[in-house]
């Protein structure tokens, strides 16, 4: 089962005429355009802006701080294509009537606090990427956000005087941004996160049925944990993407080039015997000889004379069978695309399942999205607004439905 994290601090449990300046990690971490350097999808920013506008509202200072990408060297700082100044544009354009600043410096403490002192008349102060600090100057990996450093941490709690993490995507993370800034100061979660929290909880702990798990991405190993917590209370698991082929390797099943985890065939046959009454495994799957969005091929799962090729998408029958099994479906998890949908040629499986729960969904039935992929899915084929939630986590949403702690929501006050 998942953790509850019903004790903990919300927006509305703070008296916010306490404070004057709110330290807000965001989750803003918007696709850039690296030639252009223009945001290609704004749904994060517009997502995060409710918890702001209430902070601004209560007459607070807004100080934020978010993540871009990774960074890996020196030249992913130079570019600027991974800059917090980007989003910051957008935020006052949508913030029209608010003042937002951007604070370029990011290694000198102190230059970072005057250039705040020195706009007193801004409401919204935009940091630097968070991850910049995980670079040191020479361009060394030191990992200062992503280890937790409390220097830093304690350098951006001393930037205001109330700490909201509203960062869904990385509070399975414990970073100097979310877990270290909670240590300094009081701290409640933002709205965002609220909400994330209601809505993936109400998927676990509905008692409707049947309820389903639909399960894709390439590996078994990312899943497992996920696989052993929800397979007991869902009726059933469809099984699809790349992590598919370990498990028909395991049955003897012919894979050809497929992804196979050698490592975790012993594991599938486990599961396989633990949960045969509720894993649904493909009966067919579409086929290529090269990684590549070309025409595929149907083939059996029990056909053979595909070696040289590998299977890129679940096929029709399997994809029909996979619709069918939803048709009474009361409650979906969707964590993981059943295919390479990047590739036109084989995104049919997985636009299958988003146009079947979206029918459900308006028949009443409750659908979830676990965020990363699956989200990228059903954007891309344009049913966001016919799902009942969609996580803007990934990583976080898998961590949740694992039963697994969360430290960035464990550091929060309690109520």
């Amino acid at each position: 089962m998942s953790i509850s994290y019903k004790n903990k601090k919300t927006l509305g449990d703070l008296d916010l005429t306490q404070y004057k300046k709110a330290v807000v990690r965001l989750d803003l971490n918007v696709p850039i355009d690296k030639k252009t350097l223009a945001i290609t999808d704004k749904h994060r920013i517009t997502q995060a802006l409710p918890t702001v506008k209430k902070l601004l509202d209560s007459k607070l200072k807004v100080i934020i701080l978010s993540h871009i990408s990774r960074i890996k060297s020196l030249d992913d700082i130079k570019s600027g294509a991974k800059s917090m100044s980007i989003v910051a544009k957008e935020l006052q354009n949508q913030l029209s009537d608010k003042k937002v600043v951007f604070i370029p410096s990011f290694d000198n403490f102190e230059e970072v606090r005057g250039a705040i002192n020195n706009q007193p008349e801004a409401d919204v102060y935009v940091l630097e990427n968070t991850r910049y600090y995980d670079i040191d100057t020479s361009g060394n990996i030191v990992k200062r956000e992503s280890k937790n450093d409390p220097d830093l941490a304690k350098f951006w709690a001393s930037l205001g005087d109330v700490f909201i993490n509203d960062a869904f995507g990385t509070c399975h993370r414990s970073h100097a941004s979310n877990v270290g800034i909670a240590g300094f100061l009081p701290s409640a979660i933002g709205l965002l996160v609220e909400r994330e929290l209601q809505f993936l909880s109400k998927a676990v702990e509905s008692n409707d049925h049947p309820k389903v798990l639909i399960l894709g991405g390439s590996k078994v190993s990312d899943k497992l944990k996920l696989i052993n917590a929800i397979t007991p209370q869902v009726d059933r698991v469809l099984v699809g993407g790349g992590m598919v082929y370990t498990f028909l390797k395991a049955m003897g099943k012919p894979v050809g080039k497929s992804i196979v985890e050698e490592d975790m065939i012993e594991e599938c046959k486990d599961m396989l015997n633990k949960y045969k009454d509720k894993l649904v495994l493909p009966v067919d799957h579409l086929v290529a000889p090269v990684f590549q969005d070309i025409p595929g091929e149907v083939k059996g799962v029990d056909e053979s004379g595909w070696d040289d090729q590998m299977a890129l998408d679940i096929g029709p029958e399997s994809a029909s069978i996979y619709a069918s099994k939803l048709d009474d479906a009361r409650v979906v998890i969707w964590n993981g695309p059943m295919g390479v949908f990047e590739f036109d040629n084989f995104a049919s499986g997985t636009a299958v399942i988003a146009l079947k729960l979206a029918e459900i969904t308006k028949k009443g039935a409750y659908t979830v999205i676990g965020g990363g992929d699956s989200a990228a899915a059903v954007l891309k084929f344009d049913l966001s607004s016919q799902m009942s939630f969609i996580s803007t986590g990934g990583g976080a949403s898998l961590t949740f439905f694992e039963g697994a702690p969360m430290p960035g929501i464990e550091c929060i006050s309690d109520k």
